[in-house]
């Protein structure tokens, strides 16, 4: 497999961050692998130019401190280190933990925004639209910090980890669940369904990471064949693309979604260029659109957040010179570059089970745009509303983007929904969690 095709991922800004951070720590912590961890960079990393000149590893107490020390600060939010086994089965599904994320609405009440089918929770019938009111018999309020964000406290994604959550239901009952925590496959179609719209019939598609199926080769996702065969033997007229808390993933499955949405006449067509170091440059390569399916549309619409990132602003970036494309929610994050791991190259942090994810690639689409680290601007800003279940009407950003297909344009009603939230689940992750958010 092409090593450029592993990955490109979400790490969010700490300005509201959490004081627990839940994250795979590699071992063994030794200046031998931050000496292999400065060479790897040295030869990879897309900054390279920018490392510093003189650095001891012994002045660093771990390998994390040290690739904190070394990045190219200005623009690399996102370097990171795991364990490869983490790594690898992020990228196909393989999860621990209980298997859910949650969000707060404007009023700052919080709630399920997705659940797992396979999780824990999924298990337990858990869905979008529940309202935590305890975790652990406490009041929401009480993990609050001074810092404005939040501290759950429900521990690493370990196995057997036990947690309780109280829930007010949509009817207004209330339930109290106790949940342990184990290890699951997850699925990254949340939600599909046709729309009959004004004569128009309208895909949903809510998409919540860019994540492989094991043992395919190519690399590509079966739940995306299914969707788009789903939304082919419907005959759609219209789609509906909810990235509001994809943060990325596999560029394979970016990929092949691109090629089921591009239309027939635009295939051979340029989808994207990547760009690596000056040492690099013999790897640096143009992918080309190839049409798969029968979907023919000409325009889309996309939901998304500061959660959509990466792999979902790809998908939107190398979309945009051939459809037109309007975005509801609000802004994406900004990560116009990508990465793939390392450790293959380099026997040290092979053998020490050390996988180094930096920055080694930089992408651009037809049109030469590549410089997006401020995120795609919403062109129509709409609060989010996790309230409601997947496909609710009454879903604010979802019935923003019914509104730009009847009308063209969004009510100012809808509009003045809109706020950013303090706090967001992802601020609660780094590195490779941070890719893909889930408790």
């Amino acid at each position: 497999m092409n090593k450029s095709k592993w990955i490109f991922g979400l790490i969010i800004s700490l300005i509201w961050s959490c004081d627990s951070k839940d994250e795979i720590i590699p071992v063994p912590q030794s200046d031998e692998v931050r000496g292999a961890i400065f060479e790897s960079m040295e030869e990879w990393y897309y900054w390279n130019n920018e490392l510093p000149t003189s650095i001891k590893a012994t002045d660093y107490s771990s390998n994390e401190q040290f690739l904190n020390a070394i990045i190219y600060k200005p623009l690399d939010r996102f370097s990171y280190l795991t364990t490869q086994d983490a790594f690898n089965n992020a990228f196909i599904g393989k999860n621990a933990g209980h298997g859910f994320g949650f969000a707060f609405d404007a009023t700052e009440r919080l709630y399920l925004t997705f659940v797992y089918d396979e999780s824990p929770a999924g298990k337990d019938g858990w869905q979008r639209g529940w309202e935590i009111i305890e975790i652990n018999g406490k009041a929401i309020a009480a993990y609050k910090n001074a810092s404005g964000g939040y501290d759950f406290q429900l521990g690493t994604s370990d196995p057997g980890i036990t947690n309780s959550f109280t829930f007010k239901l949509p009817d207004g009952t209330t339930t109290t669940r106790t949940n342990i925590k184990a290890e699951y496959q997850s699925n990254s179609v949340l939600h599909k369904e046709v729309i009959d719209l004004a004569g128009m019939k309208v895909g949903y598609w809510v998409y919540q990471s860019f994540k492989a199926t094991a043992g395919q080769s190519p690399t590509k996702s079966v739940e995306v064949d299914e969707s788009m065969k789903f939304f082919e033997d419907a005959g759609i007229d219209e789609l509906i693309i909810d990235l509001r808390y994809n943060g990325g993933g596999s560029v394979a499955v970016a990929e092949q979604i691109n090629n089921y949405l591009i239309q027939s006449s635009n295939t051979g067509k340029l989808m994207y260029t990547n760009k690596l170091n000056s040492l690099k440059t013999n790897l640096q390569k143009s992918v080309n659109f190839k049409k798969g399916g029968n979907l023919n549309l000409d325009k889309l619409i996309f939901i998304t957040s500061r959660g959509s990132a990466s792999a979902s602003e790809l998908v939107i970036n190398c979309l945009d010179p051939y459809f037109d494309i309007t975005l509801v929610g609000d802004n994406t994050y900004g990560k116009p570059v990508g990465s793939f791991p390392l450790s293959s190259y380099n026997e040290i942090l092979k053998q020490n089970n050390v996988e180094l994810v930096p920055i080694t690639f930089a992408t651009a689409n037809s049109e030469g745009k590549a410089e997006y680290f401020d995120g795609f601007p919403a062109d129509f800003a709409v609060g989010d509303s996790p309230q409601f279940n997947w496909g609710d009407p009454n879903d604010l950003r979802f019935a923003a983007a019914l509104h730009v297909l009847q009308n063209g344009s969004v009510e100012g009603r809808l509009l003045n929904t809109f706020y950013r939230p303090k706090w967001e689940m992802i601020d609660q992750f780094i590195g490779l969690k941070q890719e893909f958010p889930a408790y």
